[in-house]
């Protein structure tokens, strides 16, 4: 592949990634809650996640989704019911900066916890398969070997999705340690409600039919 469809590639990732959506409140709010450290494996979680639908993508899966409305639905409704949960236990919760040890039970601040949600959150949401289908093959060249042109792309999304969730991260931890206890509560509801909001859209979104 050549730089300038590298570079046109990294330019709209980059604006499709810093657009709030559910893996980048996952890390303000995990920035927040647990420190950036912490909320790293998160960010494994959603570079694991750009690798799993990215290949998807290229087995074919996103066209399957695009086709039929059965695993669309499934897909839809396991991702809006997850979101819907991360939202209210956002909600629920009481805005407390944890970073002074790595819990080792099975709590949601353990690092498996914190991997794990923003792994399911990505991988349950149809909207990335479908995105990925129509994203991709435009910077694809059918003339040549698709697999490595794939795995370059992936690649390149992975480095900047890890980047920006750093900075999302950072700014969550930045932000509570400035904020009285109230603060830091209202940062979780706001993002908790979003979640939630979020959830409602992927529940009412429909698979775009030709």
């Amino acid at each position: 592949m050549n730089e300038m469809t590298i570079l046109a590639f990294a330019a709209v990732a980059f604006i499709g990634i810093a657009t709030p959506g559910p893996t980048v409140l996952l890390a303000l709010t995990n920035g927040s809650r647990y420190g950036v450290r912490r909320s790293g494996y998160g960010m494994f979680g959603a570079v694991l996640s750009d690798f799993v639908l990215i290949g998807a993508v290229a087995l074919g899966l996103g066209a399957l989704l695009a086709a039929s409305e059965f695993w669309f639905s499934v897909v839809k409704w396991v991702g809006a019911a997850y979101l819907a949960f991360l939202g209210v236990t956002l909600l629920r919760s009481h805005g407390t900066l944890d970073i002074s040890q790595e819990p080792q039970g099975t709590g949601a601040g353990t690092r498996r916890a914190i991997f794990l949600k923003s792994l399911l959150v990505a991988v349950t949401n149809p909207k990335g398969y479908l995105f990925f289908s129509a994203f991709l093959p435009q910077f694809i060249d059918p003339t040549l070997p698709q697999a490595q042109q794939y795995a370059v792309l992936a690649l390149v999304f992975a480095a900047i999705d890890f980047m920006v969730m750093f900075g999302y991260a950072l700014l969550g931890s930045q932000a509570v340690r400035f904020l009285k206890r109230s603060g830091a509560v209202w940062l979780d509801r706001v993002c908790g409600g979003a979640l939630l909001a979020l959830a409602g859209s992927l529940a009412f979104y429909r698979r775009v039919t030709t």
